[in-house]
């Protein structure tokens, strides 16, 4: 039985060639002046990307004259409460336009991500909203080479149009309230509000860090740099720090804000474990929401994320036919503790 042989993509020809992704892509589809991009640099791409064999799909640029009826969507995971909310919502959307929804999912995979707007590309989808995007700049510049209407959501693109969830004010509200409940204690260590989880390389994370560095700075003066841990989404990662974090300080923070539900699910493993006078003195938020929080033996503060408004603008931009790197956000909303959510289709939770 013989293999297929993968093609060669973008990303391949950004390894050979030491340049970013976006870099081999605006070298290609001859966006690189606009990029200021070196002529040296886009010869040694176009070069490496000849020798690999790899080409850009003309075919599907040509098939944008057609309409096929079926929109697409990119995102993360599914097993995520945000990406399936925003997939519900999308589908939605897109079954109220008599059109056929597309979804893929791509594990936050940079090669998978290609190989799927490509793989929609060849069904001559008529627009594609993209979520959670590891190299936004990188698929931008495909649809745009295709001339595919397109969005991102969740994480922005600095070439197209985007629409995100305001993390600032999230962040904000959520460590305010943290800071409000806290108990004031003498342990310098403990009397604390802390931050686990997350990337600080993220968009949405680095905000949120931000935000929560500036108020509690503004709260309770300086914070150290071991007051913000991320340890990535991974919930036995996160599980490992939260038992660290304990050890370390002896015992929980009277603040703790926590950046995901995947996070929260690992720290949670953890502190199952402990009493339920353990949390006595201990503040704690997180920023996602899920209808589990209101069953804790502890009270938590959730912010949830307007999934249906996210959706509803990314279609007005393409009803718009907005191609410009315009950057739209939505207000998340404060969810208090014992409190089930009813969401944007009517239902609870």
């Amino acid at each position: 039985m013989t293999s297929q042989i993968s093609k060669p993509t973008i990303y391949d020809v950004a390894a050979a060639s030491g340049a970013s992704a976006s870099t081999v892509s605006a070298a290609l589809n001859g966006n690189w002046r606009k990029r200021r991009v070196k002529e040296e640099t886009v010869r040694h791409i176009k070069n490496i990307a000849a020798t690999l064999g790899y080409s850009v799909n003309l075919q599907a640029r040509g098939l944008r004259k057609a309409r096929s009826g079926l929109v697409g969507m990119i995102l993360p995971v599914h097993d995520n409460r945000f990406f399936s909310s925003l997939a519900q919502h999308f589908a939605t959307e897109v079954r109220n336009r008599g059109l056929c929804p597309v979804i893929v999912s791509t594990r936050r995979e940079p090669e998978e991500e290609v190989q799927s707007v490509e793989d929609l590309l060849s069904y001559a989808i008529d627009s594609l909203i993209i979520a959670g995007s590891t190299d936004p700049d990188a698929l931008s510049s495909i649809c745009n080479q295709a001339d595919l209407a397109h969005v991102f959501v969740d994480l922005p693109s600095s070439t197209s149009p985007s629409v995100v969830a305001d993390n600032t004010e999230g962040a904000e509200k959520l460590t305010h309230k943290i800071i409000d409940l806290m108990p004031r204690i003498e342990d310098p260590l403990r009397g604390r509000a802390y931050f686990l989880g997350g990337n600080a390389n993220f968009y949405a994370t680095s905000r949120r860090v931000a935000a929560f560095r500036r108020v509690t700075t503004e709260r309770l003066g300086h914070i150290a740099d071991n007051q913000v841990i991320n340890c990535g989404y991974v919930p036995a990662r996160a599980a490992e720090e939260m038992e660290r974090l304990v050890d370390r300080i002896g015992g929980l923070p009277t603040g703790l804000f926590i950046n995901s539900i995947p996070v929260f699910e690992g720290a949670l493993s953890y502190l199952v474990n402990l009493p339920a006078d353990a949390f006595a003195e201990t503040a704690v938020g997180c920023y996602d929401y899920d209808p589990f929080g209101s069953f804790l033996q502890f009270p938590v503060h959730m912010v949830a994320q307007n999934s249906r408004e996210l959706i509803q603008r990314c279609f007005a931009l393409l009803d718009a036919g907005v191609r410009d790197p315009v950057l739209e956000m939505v207000a998340p909303e404060l969810v208090p503790p014992r409190t089930i959510r009813a969401n944007r289709l009517g239902e609870r939770g």
